[in-house]
């Protein structure tokens, strides 16, 4: 990562890195992010919620719902009212991950806390159905993103936050290249219970690192005939020391 020389005050206390011509993020728009696996789009309950609800049927013990602070739902009507209420704002803005081979969604995430005047932007409400866990597709609608936010938009960086004992969202995470912040304790509360939050981040400085990574691993060079990895994610991030 580049190193940055810190300006120093009349004291001569170390007091941060300029920023050399920064303006304001822009707000996220509501277009479609298109890969070669998968779509997102805005979510849109009348659209959208039978395929969700139904992908998400595949999660037979529920165990999706965890660690998100809603669900599950009983029925398509509960889970497309859900939608209507809950997933229609700018901020959480909700995306819909859609299969380009069979138009069909099979998962969501969202863009929130967003904050262009300060450049930071978080990922949150990710819900994967199981078809799209540990998929090509759920690693490039993470990449879309990430790629919107820091090479259309402008942040400079990008949050991810878990329940700490969410030890699959921690993975997630760190496969994704991002950088482990630390625990909130006692953060906050959710069905009735307590959470503490683990901090990720990615910075703009380390984005092109993992751009890079990112496009080397979804290449179809890298998936052998019947869709296997031939190169981990985590096996092609750059040596920051070479």
């Amino acid at each position: 990562m580049k190193v940055r020389n810190l300006l120093k005050n009349e004291f001569g206390l170390p007091i941060g890195f300029p920023l050399q011509n920064w303006k304001p993020a822009l707000v996220p728009p509501r277009a479609p992010m298109v890969g070669s696996w998968c779509r997102l789009e805005p979510i849109n309950p009348k659209k959208h919620a039978h395929d969700l609800f139904n992908a998400f049927l595949g999660d037979f013990e529920g165990r999706n719902w965890s660690y998100l602070p809603y669900g599950p739902f009983d029925t398509t009507d509960d889970f497309e009212a859900w939608i209507q209420n809950t997933c229609l704002s700018a901020d959480p803005f909700f995306h819909v991950i859609i299969d380009t081979r069979s138009n069909k969604a099979l998962g969501v995430a969202s863009y929130l806390r967003i904050n262009p005047t300060m450049g930071v932007i978080e990922v949150g409400h990710i819900n994967y159905a199981p078809q799209l866990q540990k998929s090509t597709l759920g690693t490039e609608a993470m990449y879309l993103m990430m790629n919107r936010a820091f090479e259309e938009l402008g942040y400079r960086r990008y949050e991810w936050k878990c329940d700490a004992l969410n030890s699959v969202s921690r993975s997630a995470a760190e496969r994704l290249g991002m950088r482990f912040e630390g625990v909130f304790r006692q953060a906050t509360i959710y069905k009735n219970r307590n959470r503490d939050t683990a901090w990720f981040s990615i910075l703009d400085v380390e984005w092109p690192r993992m751009k890079k990574t990112f496009e080397l691993w979804l290449h179809p060079n890298n998936f052998s005939q019947d869709g296997s990895q031939i190169h981990r994610l985590q096996d092609l991030i750059p040596d920051e020391s070479l």
